[in-house]
């Protein structure tokens, strides 16, 4: 019997509207600062995932056993960014209405807004833990205010002091962690302090954004801003598994992959297996 073949991530074939998450990708980098190609972070994903196993050694788990969707790609305009946003917390909003958790593919740092805004009307007391090597936190990027560099303070605006922990952080302008130290909790170079800001956020909602970039470069150099001195992969691995087992998480992301930028396709592997190892570790 012949039948379409439709691609998804790793074993994500489960009906949209019966699975628990709902993966789907976000392909924009609108407002990259330096080195763009995230755009094509999503499908990168979605195509190189077949290079790895179902199974996770790590965890014991098989994403065989789980009910997980795959949306694909969303067909995002192209030259209106506040368009754009509209269409992932739109896409987002249809995920929660259907009772199903949200984990979105990027795309540049950006998509998350669209995903956030959908995510904080429905908990409006939720927390964001983001893993980056950037701050993220400028008022405006050369006098733009929706920029990759501007997306955790875009959130911010959402809710407010006390609720984002930052971990990673080796990257900023001074203005940026100047403002920081008075309205987020940031764990500079590296992921020490995890467990127990997971302990502080015990029951309550968490958005979890992880920018790939955190990574060191010379594990995942295949990014648009890399910026040297991060996490190893074990680490990353070790830490995702963590919050995605102990916190209340609600919606995620996993973004900044350029795979362009390592012809060697190892940032695209290492970026797919965060995936899986999150993937079962919410389930």
């Amino acid at each position: 019997m012949l039948s379409m073949n439709v691609e998804t991530f790793l074993a994500c074939d489960a009906e949209p509207n019966e699975a628990k998450i709902v993966l789907f990708g976000a392909p924009f980098d609108s407002t990259t600062s330096f080195r763009p190609g995230t755009r094509f972070g999503s499908s990168a994903i979605r195509r190189e995932s077949y290079g790895l196993e179902s199974y996770s050694p790590y965890q014991d788990k098989d994403l065989t056993d789980y009910s997980v969707a795959d949306t694909g790609d969303l067909e995002l305009c192209i030259g209106d960014t506040n368009a754009v946003l509209e269409q992932i917390e739109q896409h987002t909003q249809e995920i929660l209405d259907a009772g199903a958790l949200p984990f979105m593919l990027g795309g540049e740092h950006l998509v998350t807004l669209g995903a956030f805004r959908a995510i904080a009307k429905k908990y409006p007391d939720v927390h964001i833990v983001h893993f980056d090597a950037h701050a993220d936190l400028r008022s405006d990027y050369l006098g733009v205010e929706l920029s990759h560099a501007s997306v955790i303070r875009r959130c911010w605006d959402i809710i407010g002091d006390g609720k984002i922990f930052q971990f990673g952080i080796r990257s900023g302008d001074r203005e940026e962690f100047r403002w920081g130290a008075d309205h987020v909790t940031t764990h500079r170079f590296d992921l020490d302090g995890l467990e127990q800001t997971l302990e502080t956020l015990k029951g309550k909602p968490v958005y979890f954004t992880v920018d790939l970039d955190i990574l060191d470069p010379s594990v995942f150099p295949g990014t648009g801003t890399p910026e040297p001195g991060g996490v190893t992969f074990d680490q990353l691995r070790k830490a995702v598994t963590l919050v995605c087992q102990k916190a209340n998480v609600v919606g995620c992301d996993v973004n900044e992959l350029s795979p362009h930028y390592d012809q060697s396709g190892v940032s695209t592997a290492v970026a797919c297996k965060v995936v899986r190892e999150m993937l079962l570790a919410l389930n």
